[in-house]
């Protein structure tokens, strides 16, 4: 313990003795540097400056934050995470009218296409929802291949914009479950120090 504590102030010691004097021969302060370099030598039980604005890690260990397994995580997903995944926002209507920002895309859900080159004012109904290729296919949104027959031509959820939603009970249930007002009001389930104080009591 001794050794360690000694040899702990005479490191500090050192740099800090030679943290503003010059080079012998060329007048230059080395600014906490122990040789003439200019390579900033901090022992790694100083704090250094630089290590001030680093970001902190990541606290939940369960979660990767691999590329390689985040990848592997999407591509591999089974069809109930890509229900979720494949997402359309709603139109600014539709927003205002159920308070809430985006639903899984569905079959029969009428959208129009705003981004990529399919992109209009031309709204369809969603025909296919291809969760295999994570893509939708959309009346009159077709090519022509080279025998002369028409395809649908597969368009993502984040390109599109939902503008009628196809409502029955399910649908119902996920939109008053997603209403943010009705969230804000609940306090999305956080207790008030008054509950905490009666649970106590």
């Amino acid at each position: 313990e001794s050794s360690f504590s000694s040899k702990h102030d005479s490191t500090f010691a050192a740099v800090k003795t030679s943290a503003h004097a010059p080079h012998a021969n060329t007048g230059v302060s080395t600014q906490g540097c122990k040789n003439p370099c200019g390579i900033f030598l901090f022992p790694l039980f100083l704090k250094s400056p630089f290590n001030e604005h680093v970001a902190k890690m990541k606290q939940n260990r369960n979660v990767s934050s691999s590329r390689r397994k985040s990848r592997k995580a999407h591509f591999a997903a089974p069809s109930s995470v890509r229900r979720k995944i494949m997402s359309a926002p709603l139109s600014k209507e539709l927003r205002q009218k159920y308070n809430v920002r985006s639903m899984p895309i569905r079959k029969d859900d009428e959208v129009q296409i705003v981004r990529g080159h399919y992109k209009g004012q031309q709204v369809g109904r969603v025909l296919t929802v291809y969760r295999k290729k994570w893509v939708v296919h959309i009346e009159r949104i077709q090519r022509e291949k080279v025998n002369g027959m028409t395809a649908n031509v597969g368009i993502h959820p984040s390109n599109v914009e939902i503008v009628k939603l196809k409502i029955d009970k399910d649908r119902k249930g996920i939109l008053e479950r997603k209403n943010r007002s009705r969230l804000t009001e609940k306090g999305k389930g956080k207790h008030t120090e008054e509950e905490v104080a009666m649970q106590t009591e």
